[in-house]
């Protein structure tokens, strides 16, 4: 063995001895958060899911006997000391899990929590009969959505083509909206505090939207009727003096009419003008 082996043999040990105290262990990691989300899990599969997963599967049973996953280790469960910091609500207990065990477990970060733990808790919602909707739940949780930002998310929703569309008129029954707007408000994430309340501003929003287009549809109407009225009057004007049919007998005569109905064959031509020009004469019989 030479020297240069010699100098490198310590290297690599030291090496391989870092790298093993910083990655993540996952097993280990899973017992920090079982801990604190599985608890009394041997006699409840759906703890995991009622714990750090949705409150749609219920509240977990109460019991004074403590009991986590087979195989649990002290070093990495959290005391029931400060267990009894952990919020109720299974979200934020889920962020508060993930925050305590990447701290007692070396190497390991959020990412490694939802890899190893999102399947568990999903599986355990399927015991516990609920659909729990996990993604991105450690980073959503941390942040609180305002009510204007949850009500443009929901009102873009609502006004799409496929929907209610941009002036309602597909959720004018209370129904519809309703149905539409539970469908839109599921998937706006952080927003339960506010649903009541955007749901009052969305009603008033279509009501107002529906009135502006009824209005708007009368003033077209009555746009058209008083346009209509008006080219009636002027045609019943036109033709009671004889305007109308004169002037198309004018203009057939300087426009047709070789000799502009004047001169020796100007009286051919203007009878022949007025033969074409008599169908005003209908027209204004019809007007009247």
């Amino acid at each position: 063995m030479n020297l240069r082996t010699l100098i490198l043999i310590p290297a690599i040990l030291i090496a391989h001895d870092t790298y093993a105290a910083t990655k993540c262990s996952r097993a280990n990691l899973t017992r920090c958060l079982d801990s604190v989300c599985a608890i009394n899990i041997s006699s409840n599969p759906a703890a995991r899911c009622q714990y750090c997963g949705t409150s749609n599967a219920g509240t977990p049973p109460n019991s004074k006997m403590r009991s986590i996953s087979a195989g649990a280790s002290a070093k990495y469960n959290i005391s029931e000391k400060d267990l009894k910091k952990a919020p109720t609500d299974p979200g934020k207990r889920y962020t508060w899990a993930t925050q305590q065990c990447i701290k007692k477990v070396a190497g390991c970060t959020a990412d490694d929590v939802t890899d190893a733990y999102d399947s568990l808790i999903e599986q355990s919602c399927k015991a516990a009969g609920v659909s729990a909707q996990l993604t991105k739940t450690i980073k959503s949780s941390s942040k609180k959505k305002s009510e204007a930002s949850c009500k443009s998310a929901i009102q873009s929703c609502m006004v799409n083509n496929s929907k209610c569309m941009a002036d309602y008129r597909n959720c004018k029954n209370d129904s519809d909206f309703d149905k539409i707007f539970s469908a839109c408000s599921v998937d706006a994430d952080g927003c339960d505090d506010y649903v009541s309340s955007i749901r009052a501003k969305l009603i008033n929003d279509r009501d107002n939207a529906i009135k502006n287009t009824d209005a708007a549809l009368t003033q077209l109407i009555e746009s058209y009727q008083k346009t209509r009225d008006k080219k009636l009057i002027s045609a019943k004007t036109n033709c009671a003096n004889g305007t109308t049919k004169d002037n198309c007998i004018s203009t057939i005569c300087a426009r047709n009419m070789p000799n502009k109905c004047d001169g020796e064959f100007g009286s051919v031509e203007r009878a022949a003008a007025n033969a074409l020009c008599k169908f005003y004469d209908t027209a204004c019989a019809t007007v009247d």
